[in-house]
């Protein structure tokens, strides 16, 4: 996969350039995480919000949008699902799992033993 984003864009339309292909990335691979690994990072609620900022985003700006990395894979894409993604390729499944790994990592961290607070009276 070759990424021309920063090739093709400049200004404005390189943020636009640049949140399409981040969102996309984050739902492809939150969508592999859930449907393929049957498990969950982050809320339905925010894969959703994700998915509605990217419709629109390609719906707003489809000659920006044509040009990102994934296009295929979105071109016709209502937002209502992450199931029919490519969610089985390697390097997607990959991603996932070392995501899932760096969360497990997160989590497992041992709380700090908090320390009383002296009263100055």
């Amino acid at each position: 996969m070759k990424n021309n984003t920063y090739d093709i864009f400049t200004g404005d339309e390189l943020k636009v350039a640049e949140l399409i292909q981040q969102r996309r990335y984050q739902l492809l691979i939150h969508s592999c995480i859930y449907y393929a690994l049957n498990q969950n990072v982050i809320s339905d609620m925010q894969w959703d919000i994700w998915a509605k900022e990217l419709k629109t985003l390609q719906e707003h700006y489809p000659n920006i949008s044509e040009k990102i990395m994934l296009f295929e894979y979105f071109e016709d894409w209502d937002a209502s699902t992450g199931a029919f993604l490519p969610i089985s390729e390697d390097w997607v499944v990959n991603t996932a799992k070392h995501i899932i790994k760096l969360i497990g990592t997160v989590k497992k961290e041992p709380k700090r033993k908090e320390t009383k607070k002296r009263s100055l009276f």
